[in-house]
């Protein structure tokens, strides 16, 4: 069966997927066997059919399925979900009144319990008690299978220990480690220095400190395209361009080329008359500019973006509600992008402390080779 390590949260989008994508990596240079799963899968590229599970294919989270692509994992190395999140499959558990995490367990154990001297590399639900109505929240599958579980944690300030002391309370000695993320890149060394201590003496047992990534936050054109129904007036082959920020081109010319100038991989959203402010904002370090409101674009503004290459979006909702829209998405989206995946490699490998990881998962590092 090996040895499972769980990979949890106590809030969605904590950046469990680049840790197990980074921690992935790392194992397998160190020669260990690994497989990987996210037992509660939360995004598929297929419609499932909740009423008969086994006529379909098996249910591989779209993460699980990237990272095993990206690290040349073969498919018995993926291991399927039992269940997918989403609102059809949640009806159906409580339809039938199966709410208990007795038989989704027992079909994972039975997945797991195959000759394999490795490790068990398993995604765990957004949050502590999501997965519940599965069976599949990250305390029954830690306590049911006996698993490690390392914490991915969003880390803002002190009051942030809340959440890993409740954590702490639910899972016991399965808790191993926590790995604080997405601190600012400013706080990053005193946190280490002087609050670090403070949360081992409280029996957290920290190995890493990783700051916040806009480029692991950003958002592909063709993602904001999706979100808002655009229609793209140019350049269409270029929306796997990587957005970081965000600004709203509501000023004068003058101002709007300043800010633009200290700004960098932009989507820029103005109104569909303000051609001044679209002309400059194509100069600047701009991924996308998105024209809401009533109108169309000049031609003269559609042959510069082509000339410089970026998409001209246009969409039918109003400013506020196309912000509100980009707003959601950084920080919200999956890890799919091969940039992404070099950023994470490096993150982990920079700050997290894997000598002390794998000593707390019982592992002696051997001669890496090459991965």
């Amino acid at each position: 069966m090996g040895r499972t390590l769980m990979i949890g949260s106590c809030e969605p989008f904590s950046g469990k997927s680049a840790f197990v994508l980074g921690i992935a990596r790392q194992l397998l240079a160190a020669n260990q066997e690994i497989r990987l799963g996210k037992p509660l899968a939360t995004s598929l590229e297929f419609e499932v059919d909740y009423e008969d599970f086994s006529s379909e294919k098996p249910l591989i989270d779209d993460d699980v399925r990237f990272i095993g692509e990206t690290l040349g994992l073969s498919e018995q190395q993926l291991i399927p979900s039992l269940a997918h999140l989403a609102p059809a499959s949640a009806d159906q558990r409580l339809a039938n009144s199966d709410v208990n995490a007795g038989s989704s367990l027992d079909l994972l154990r039975e997945r797991l319990d195959i000759p394999f001297d490795g490790i068990n590399i398993l995604e765990a639900a957004g949050s502590l008690h999501e997965g519940l109505v599965y069976g599949l929240s990250l305390g029954q599958l830690a306590r049911g299978l006996n698993a490690q579980v390392i914490l991915v944690h969003l880390w803002q300030d002190s009051c942030s220990v809340d959440a890993l002391l409740a954590a702490k309370e639910q899972l016991g000695d399965n808790l191993v480690g926590i790995v604080l993320n997405a601190v600012n890149p400013d706080d990053v060394q005193a946190l280490q220095s002087s609050l670090v201590p403070s949360l081992e003496a409280l029996g957290f047992r920290v190995l890493g400190v990783m700051p916040r990534s806009p480029l692991l936050r950003s958002v592909t054109v063709g993602e904001l395209v999706r979100r808002l129904e655009a229609r793209i007036l140019c350049c269409s082959e270029r929306v796997e361009l990587m957005v970081e920020t965000l600004s709203i081109g509501a000023m004068s010319v003058n101002s709007a080329m300043e800010f633009f100038r200290k700004r960098r991989n932009m989507a820029v959203v103005t109104g569909a008359d303000r051609t001044d402010i679209q002309l400059a904002a194509l100069e600047a370090s701009t991924q996308c500019l998105i024209l809401t409101g009533a109108g169309e674009p000049l031609l003269q503004l559609i042959h510069r973006a082509e000339e410089l290459e970026v998409p001209l979006l246009k969409v039918d909702h109003d400013t506020l509600s196309t912000v509100e829209v980009i707003e959601q998405a950084f920080g919200h989206v999956r890890l799919h992008e091969a940039v992404k995946a070099s950023y994470a490699f490096r993150l982990v490998e920079e700050h997290c402390d894997l000598n002390r990881l794998f000593s707390t998962l019982g592992i002696l590092s051997k001669s890496p080779k090459h991965c």
